[in-house]
């Protein structure tokens, strides 16, 4: 926060555990926008094939999966074709893997805009978060392709899709807020982040279906916040019978209560990272 004094602007930390200060993030949006736009910029800038990246990598990574997990681990895609099956969750994954990895060392990387300008400090997760929406723009263009293909047709669930792309970006939020804090004081958390995101991988229902999963033990494999979303992705795009909207509920609670504790914890380690970082 900051007040005015007959000298200047004199620039304090908010006080209060609860003192989330969201309106002046608010008021720098415009701020939001020009680091979403460098970042994208920086993230393709002298690549040779720029944003097809955005769609290789998934479509690689469909491929492989297809070979092993269908055809010969046979594992069932719930009468689905299995490339559609798996492409539909890589979908929400990919978004969420490197949303996660670059929010958490987003306040590292800005560490020299952070020591010298003030600003909300949230704006540099917020931003880290909302670039990797590029990618997830092409990389549905590209499902849309393989449904045609294989004469999977949207149904209106479809229409569930800028509230599952929100909860999955809240995910990502939530998630990398507690790191990129923690990544200020101790470097090592950005070390661990791939081998965090490739064990999470899984442990989601990305190149299998939760229906595998023995129904007593769904409640508690519903803690895993990818779970809801990625079953939420599929049952908005490729027409399934329906979710488990249990496991979508308890999805939709932990998000909220991760994030709320998550900016929480973030507005109460911003107040040293200037120092620190």
């Amino acid at each position: 926060m900051s007040t005015t004094t007959t000298q200047g602007i004199l620039i304090q930390p908010g006080k209060g555990f609860l003192k989330l200060d969201l309106c002046t993030v608010w008021r720098y949006r415009e701020l939001l926008y020009f680091l979403v736009w460098r970042d994208v910029k920086v993230r393709y800038k002298q690549t040779a094939i720029g944003v097809a990246w955005a769609v290789v990598q998934p479509l690689l990574a469909m491929t492989v999966f297809t070979v092993i997990f269908s055809r010969f681990a046979r594992i069932p895609s719930d009468g689905l074709p299995y490339p559609v099956f798996v492409y539909a969750a890589l979908l929400p994954w990919n978004y969420f893997s490197q949303a996660v990895s670059q929010c958490a060392r987003s306040v590292v990387a800005d560490a020299s805009l952070i020591s010298k300008v003030f600003f909300p400090r949230l704006i540099i997760p917020l931003a880290a978060i909302l670039v990797p929406t590029v990618d997830f723009f092409f990389s549905f263009l590209v499902l849309l392709g393989l449904m045609a293909w294989y004469g999977t047709a949207p149904q209106w669930a479809a229409l569930a899709m800028p509230f599952l792309l929100l909860l999955a970006m809240s995910t990502a939020l939530a998630v990398g807020l507690f790191l990129s804090a923690l990544n200020v004081r101790y470097r090592d958390v950005g070390q661990g982040i791939p081998f965090l995101v490739q064990i999470w991988m899984y442990a989601s229902p990305v190149v299998y279906s939760v229906s595998l999963i023995p129904e007593r033990w769904r409640p508690l494999y519903g803690f895993n916040p990818m779970v809801g979303v990625i079953e939420g992705f599929r049952w908005a795009l490729l027409g399934k019978a329906h979710p488990d909207f249990a496991l979508m509920a308890v999805t939709a609670v932990l998000v909220l209560v991760l994030l709320v504790t998550g900016l929480i914890y973030f507005k109460q380690m911003e107040r040293s990272f200037a120092d620190v970082v």
